[in-house]
């Protein structure tokens, strides 16, 4: 009996020896494990750029790195809805593992196809996931989709164009009136505005060839302008910031990247980290750790000032000392 029981102890801890090692040969398999993802951007602007940049980013400190044991799908629809659902389309037909939509138009697409091939979709700069329809209003998402959100400061803009602009009265917002996250911005600063004495005059146009007409007929109304992060109208700010350097109107960008080709200033968001931000919650999905639809989206809480003393100058103003004093990043030159 003894040398009975002591075989049967020998093949049981052989046994378990060699699941020991099957368990770390499978740790290491999924170690070693590679990646397909497919970016798919809406627009090319400085401020998505900077996103996807910092989704990378964020990726790569998760041990994500491309190159290594990530390929990267990327395509940019240049602002047309046609083809932002061709490129997912195509993502899909790739069988990536998880597809990344940034700004609201593209994530909204990129969901539309990858909740049919169960593809998750993570997003970045969707200012208003709830009126988007990606997220409820407690923030949950709505399927295997999360993300981050660009919603602007809007009450930290109102009282830094005050700051500025003692005398004005009236601001325009030109916006996109397909964008859901325009209509949501447009209304709560109609709300605010009168806090701070402003009054919001709106234009809205449907395509980037409407909005040299539509600039110059809001110019004509307002005191100065202010952005919204819609993307039509980011792409064709250059036009817009000459037509306004022209009859001496203040523009305000919602971002650094629009400070610096020509926006005044902007009490804005860091996009890099909005997009690393985005690419920790990316990481979590692959490792399998959550799912999408287990994590509400996330707002990126801290805006900063951000100022151009070029601009200021041509436009004859002097930005306020507080202003300057607690300013995240001046520039001294307008950059194309």
């Amino acid at each position: 009996m003894m040398k009975k029981s002591m075989k049967a102890k020998t093949l049981f801890l052989a046994a378990a020896a060699a699941a020991l090692l099957a368990g770390c040969s499978g740790s290491s398999d999924s170690k070693d494990k590679t990646y397909t993802i497919g970016i798919g951007q809406f627009a090319a602007h400085g401020s998505l750029d900077n996103c996807r940049e910092g989704f990378l980013l964020g990726l790569a400190e998760e041990g994500f790195v491309e190159g290594e044991n990530l390929t990267v799908l990327y395509e940019n629809s240049q602002a047309d809805g046609g083809m932002a659902s061709q490129i997912v389309t195509n993502f899909a037909a790739q069988k990536v593992d998880l597809i990344c939509g940034i700004a609201t138009p593209m994530a909204q697409t990129a969901y539309g196809v990858g909740k049919k091939q169960n593809i998750p979709v993570i997003y970045t700069a969707v200012t208003d996931p709830v009126a988007a329809e990606l997220a409820g209003s407690d923030g949950a998402p709505v399927g295997e989709i999360t993300g981050t959100s660009d919603k602007l400061p809007v009450r930290q803009q109102l009282e830094m164009i005050r700051a500025i602009l003692p005398e004005a009265r009236t601001i325009g917002i030109l916006f996109t009136t397909s964008e859901v996250n325009s209509l949501s911005t447009i209304e709560e600063y109609k709300a605010a505005a009168p806090d701070y004495g402003f009054e919001i005059v709106d234009t809205g146009i449907s395509a980037t060839a409407d909005v040299p007409l539509a600039a110059d007929s809001l110019l004509e109304k307002v005191d100065c302008l202010t952005n919204l992060t819609d993307n039509t109208v980011v792409a064709s700010l250059p036009v817009i910031l000459d037509k306004a350097a022209k009859k001496n109107i203040p523009v305000f960008g919602s971002e650094i990247e629009q400070v610096k080709i020509g926006c005044l200033a902007a009490m804005g968001l860091d996009y890099i980290e909005l997009g690393k931000q985005t690419g920790r919650m990316a990481a979590a999905v692959l490792r399998g750790e959550k799912k999408a639809s287990e994590m509400n989206f996330e707002v990126i809480e801290e805006a900063a000032f951000y100022g151009n003393t070029k601009v200021a100058e041509n436009l004859g103003l002097t930005f306020p000392k507080d202003l300057t004093s607690s300013a995240k990043e001046m520039f001294a030159e307008i950059t194309q």
